[in-house]
Order: structure tokens, then sequence, then C-alpha cells
């Protein structure tokens, strides 16, 4: 069993910036990829960034505001927005995958954490 846990989400104006941290727990073997989704109101989840061993990838309109990092040490994926607007309000979800001791491959979500960016 994996379990996830996340922080730092909360209400910023305009052109702030917010930092989210995700922290992994559990009988982890390896974590092959750490990543943020988000999901607005009346929207479909989609992808804000993933990091993996070797490399990050972005959405494209986060490119340039968002930066995604991981501490292998401590299991734990950071996500630092700035220059933030408010289409950037969703909630938003830390995703891992993982390889554990008794699931194997598991594929885990978090409970998600919202950001709030207003005008």
């Amino acid at each position: 069993q994996v379990q996830l846990v996340e922080s730092g989400g909360g209400l910023v104006q305009a052109g702030g910036s917010l930092r989210l941290s995700c922290t992994a727990s559990g009988s982890i073997f390896s974590i092959s990829s750490m990543g943020w989704y988000r999901q607005a109101p009346g929207k479909q989840r989609e992808l804000v960034a993933t990091v993996t061993s070797g490399s990050t990838n972005y959405a494209e309109s986060m490119k340039g505001r968002f930066t995604i990092s991981r501490d292998n040490a401590k299991n734990t994926v950071y996500l630092q927005m700035s220059s933030l607007k408010p289409e950037d309000t969703a909630v938003y979800y830390c995703n891992v995958i993982v390889t554990a001791a008794t699931v194997g491959r598991s594929n885990d979500w978090g409970q998600g954490t919202q950001g709030t960016v207003a005008s």
C-alpha cells in the first residue's frame, strides 16, 4: 500500500506563487515517476508536469512558469508555481508510479490540494 500526502495549496493573488509538495510512503522499492495533474471545475484532469530519474516533462501552458523537482531521499515531489493566473485555479493531484512490496507496480493518486488564484 502506498500513501501520498500533499500540501501547499491555498489562495493567492494573480501573479503570485504557490509551492506544492507530495510525499510518498509505504513499502516502496522504487519510484519510476512522480508528477502533478490538475482538474478545474467542469474540466477534465490534465497533466501539469512529471519527473523521472532522468527528465522532466511539462504541459505547454506551464512551461516557464512552473518547476517540478524531486527529492529521492524523501520520496517527495515539489511543484513551484509562479506567475499564477486565475485560469490556474484547480485541484492539484499528485501522481506516482512505484514498485512496492505488496502490490508490485502501482499507479497512485493523492487526495488533491486546492489552488485558487484570485484576479
